[in-house]
């Protein structure tokens, strides 16, 4: 048994190039590159068009004042949006990650000027209530009346402020998250249970999380009675039992309210909650299935268990179920020290948080069509703010989080992202550590002194290597994920001494006295073919774990046999100066047919599944 995981601190963690020496604009790490995309976008937005909203909304817009200047925001965060404001808890969380991570002086002057005047407009609305939406909207819900989920948009207004509190270390933020927690005690103290539980059903989004968060930093026993009255009973209950509550209903409705679920167990220790949140991963995950890109919903819908064929649609693959199945991912992957989660991450890494980013505008996609021929659509910069860019914007900030995590012999490296770890090892002389990791490109180089021209032809496998440097003798075990797409033998030295590694996927340890050691791991890699549960005959190809598309417009059958696709697929454009491409085409066809990861495609039709028949 793996032992459970930690994270680090996010300053621990930070992001390289990803070829080295090399500075190339197209070549860089993608993960730092779409991270550089956010962090533009971030500061691309004006402050007081982010907070019009809660300006409104405290009424203090005087009448004759003159309209902000240029283009006000529209789409979701139009004022006459029922969730405008949503945004800004997600641009809040989003920044103060990115500075904790970079130490970004302009992004944290900007934040905090943010979480300032939220300070300063709760107290014009009375010292309480420091939201975009009127109370009332609250008050309709509670009355039954329809409204479009005023507790998801207070949710990331709250979760924005406590974010800002956890990496900028804001006690402004914290205490204006106090201060609106009073407003929800007195007004959740008015309800029964069963009354409760009717408000609830109107899409909580993450008010669980947020009041376990907020309990975990205060201890008071207010905000334990808030996590009390914010369970999910008709949910939760269901899963426990060992139901299926899922299939057919809003799937991003209730992975928030599981988050919640794992935050209230790790402040109270209370075991239903784990348990909760280990039947929610069965009957999402286990029992269920999902597509090759590793995502799930179809127009936003959880699906019936592996019955995908007729769910292929335009709206498939909801970004935010995609980024927040992620996060719970995460946090199994600590509790059980599992490998098994982050090959899940890493699966929807490539083929859901970068497929769904655009790679040069930096804009996201709702969904990820999966019905042949469909296009990626792409939001504005200022007239769309749909739910999924406020998860796009997080999502990329996390790369970091999801690379290295620590147990108490030593450090697990779980995702292979070019990056430098610096942590410190416990004991009685305390060793600085730093662990960098950068992908092996094996092209060679013509200024090389040793003359190496690198591989050939497109090599079959990741090449990761990794320097560790101490300043004196530490002692501990460097563990190594092995994939699950692995197609071979492992190799793995230690400068240059060959290391034991067991067959099959899993974590590989090397316990030693480190100081100044290289580490290279090998993972061969190959094309394999992923079918629909529900209609054998259609696969996705995959390369390692990128799901390639092929660009076409319309469904197209391929003619061969799916147990060999290196034979239906042939390498194509595979090299430039300074990489290895990925992209194939198809072989033995009448037609012709290219295909490229799909997180690399842009505004091309493409398809992902294709019928396959024998070849006669």
């Amino acid at each position: 048994m793996q032992p459970p995981l930690r994270d680090f601190p996010a300053d621990r963690v930070r992001l390289l190039p990803g070829l080295g020496r090399i500075d190339y604009s197209d070549l860089a790490n993608p993960f730092q590159q779409r991270a550089g995309l956010v962090r533009t976008y971030l500061m691309s937005l004006d402050s007081a068009k982010l907070l019009r909203a809660f300006t409104f909304e405290a009424g203090i817009f005087a009448p004759g004042d003159p309209a902000p200047s240029g283009k006000r925001h529209g789409g979701w965060e139009a004022l006459d949006s029922q969730l405008r404001g949503h945004f800004l808890g997600h641009w809040l969380s989003a920044a103060a990650r990115l500075v904790a991570t970079t130490g970004d002086a302009e992004l944290r002057a900007k934040a905090e000027g943010i979480v300032g005047r939220l300070g300063s407009l709760q107290r014009e609305n009375g010292g309480e209530w420091v939201f975009s939406i009127p109370e009332k909207y609250l008050h309709r819900i509670a009355d039954g009346k329809p409204m479009w989920a005023p507790h998801y948009t207070v949710h990331k207004t709250l979760m924005g402020l406590l974010d800002a509190y956890r990496y900028l270390r804001s006690e402004q933020a914290l205490e204006t998250v106090v201060n609106a927690a009073r407003w929800f005690h007195r007004w959740t103290g008015r309800f029964s249970r069963s009354e409760l539980d009717d408000i609830l059903d109107h899409e909580t989004g993450g008010m669980l999380e947020v009041w376990a968060e907020l309990y975990g930093i205060t201890g008071d026993e207010a905000h334990l009675e808030l996590v009390r009255r914010y369970d999910r009973p008709r949910l939760f209950d269901r899963l426990l039992a060992g139901e299926d509550p899922l299939t057919n209903r809003h799937a991003n409705t209730t992975v928030p309210e599981v988050l919640g679920a794992a935050r209230a167990f790790e402040v109270t220790g209370e075991e239903r909650w784990r348990r909760v949140v280990e039947e929610y991963w069965r009957c999402a995950v286990a029992d269920r299935g999902y597509f090759a890109t590793g995502g799930q919903s179809s127009y936003e819908m959880w699906t019936p268990p592996y019955e995908f064929a007729a769910r292929l649609g335009t709206r498939t693959q909801e970004h935010c179920t995609v980024h927040n199945m992620m996060r719970l991912a995460d946090v199994l992957l600590r509790w059980t020290g599992d490998p098994a989660y982050a090959d899940y991450i890493e699966r929807n890494l490539y083929n859901g948080i970068l497929a769904q980013q655009h790679p040069r505008t930096g804009m996201a996609a709702y969904y990820l069509p999966l019905r042949p021929g469909a296009t990626k659509q792409w939001g504005t910069a200022t007239d769309s703010f749909w739910c999924c860019y406020g998860t796009m914007v997080q999502a990329h900030t996390l790369h970091n989080a999801y690379a290295y995590y620590g147990h108490d012999g030593g450090v697990a490296v779980c995702q292979y992202i070019p990056s430098t770890l610096r942590f410190a090892r416990e004991g009685r002389e305390g060793r600085e550590v730093e662990l960098s990791q950068r992908p092996d490109p094996q092209v060679g180089t013509h200024i090389a002194a040793s003359g190496d021209r690198g591989a050939v032809r497109r090599p079959g496998r990741w090449a990761i290597e990794l320097s560790v440097r101490a300043d004196g003798p530490a002692d501990f075990e460097l563990g190594l994920r092995v994939p699950w797409w692995v197609s071979g033998p492992v190799t793995l030295t230690v400068n240059g001494e060959p290391q034991p590694v067991k067959p099959g996927p899993g974590l590989v340890g090397v316990r030693r006295t480190w100081r100044e050691d290289t580490v290279r791991l090998e993972l061969p890699r190959s094309l394999r073919a992923e079918a629909l549960p529900d209609r054998p005959e259609a696969v996705a190809f995959m390369d390692g774990p990128v799901v390639l598309a092929g660009l076409c417009e319309e469904e197209r059958q391929l003619v061969g046999d799916p147990d060999r696709p290196e034979a239906l697929l042939a390498p194509d454009e595979e090299r430039d100066p300074f990489a290895w491409r990925g992209s194939y085409r198809a072989r033995g066809q009448d037609r012709g047919l290219r295909f490229v990861p799909l997180h690399e495609v842009e505004d091309e039709p493409y398809a992902v599944y294709f019928p396959v028949r024998p070849r006669h």
